[in-house]
């Protein structure tokens, strides 16, 4: 067989660069079989005389990625809604478990490639703790629970020194979309600074979110500082109320986050409510 003809006519054919489509896996497939023939060697000449014929876009970077795109494919769906360019950052992981992940989540979040690379960099994968990731691998169904991550990552754009819970709230107002991305899917925003009465005491809970696919409020506190006590019995009040007062009978009970500087395993495992979270926050600028 002629692999170099082979190879040249599928590229010739349809353009690999733009979408991921059968015709890719055929030229990794080509370059995999030709490689076995004549050695490692013949990836670098086929880059040259390809890009001589045919222009740029098949550097021998490219063609070892097509070749190992082939590979990839065998263990795993493509799926058309990914383009090359989400493939080529998928290709560049080497836990496939990760590479599931994400890939679910392109589709889930349409995450375009620039997303996609912010995501890996920000470790998402590697912040959900290990019971969520055996889940995520036996297909099992989550919880609202499950996908929030551990750090959250809040942006300080302007590296702003966070001595207060109002600083730090300002903070998640500025760059609110990706806060509710940070706690899973299916967040939206309620209100900051709710107020609610408890006897003839006004009180304001931090953030009031709501979840349209577990169908329950959330109450988030901020915390400054390392996590205490009496953070639990606040926020488990507030849940209680929002219980009480604004839940409608078909909806779940509420959830409660405790976003803190820094946990407390200790007080946590002490805590009976399981409907209480507590998550470390990280700033990134």
């Amino acid at each position: 067989m002629n692999y170099y003809n082979e190879i040249k006519n599928e590229l010739v054919n349809n353009e690999i660069t733009k979408r991921v489509k059968d015709y890719s896996k055929n030229v990794g497939k080509l370059l995999s079989e030709a490689g076995k023939h004549y050695g490692e060697s013949i990836i670098k000449k086929y880059s040259k005389k390809l890009t001589s014929e045919l222009g740029k876009g098949y550097t021998t970077t490219n063609l070892k990625l097509m070749r190992q795109f082939f590979a990839f494919s065998k263990s795993h769906t493509v799926c058309d809604l990914l383009t090359w360019s989400h493939y080529r950052t998928l290709l560049t992981l080497r836990d496939d478990n990760k590479v599931n992940f994400y890939t679910k989540i392109i589709i889930e979040q349409n995450l375009s490639v620039r997303q996609l690379r912010e995501k890996i960099k920000n470790k998402e994968y590697e912040r959900l703790d290990n019971t969520t990731k055996v889940k995520l691998i036996t297909k099992e169904e989550t919880t609202l629970v499950d996908l929030i991550k551990n750090p959250i990552v809040i942006k300080n754009n302007n590296n702003r020194e966070i001595i207060s819970e109002k600083a730090l709230q300002q903070l998640i107002l500025e760059n609110l979309p990706a806060f509710l991305k940070e706690l899973g899917n299916g967040f939206t925003f309620v209100e900051n600074e709710y107020k609610i009465k408890i006897g003839n005491t006004y009180n304001y809970i931090d953030l009031l979110l709501y979840n349209y696919e577990y169908n329950c409020f959330v109450v988030v506190e901020l915390k400054v500082t390392e996590l205490k006590k009496e953070h639990i019995g606040q926020i488990e009040i507030y849940m209680n109320y929002i219980d009480k007062n604004l839940r409608k009978i078909t909806q779940d009970k509420t959830i409660g986050i405790i976003i803190c500087k820094k946990n407390n395993k200790f007080i946590m495992e002490y805590c009976s409510d399981s409907r209480i979270l507590s998550k470390e926050y990280i700033l990134v600028g």
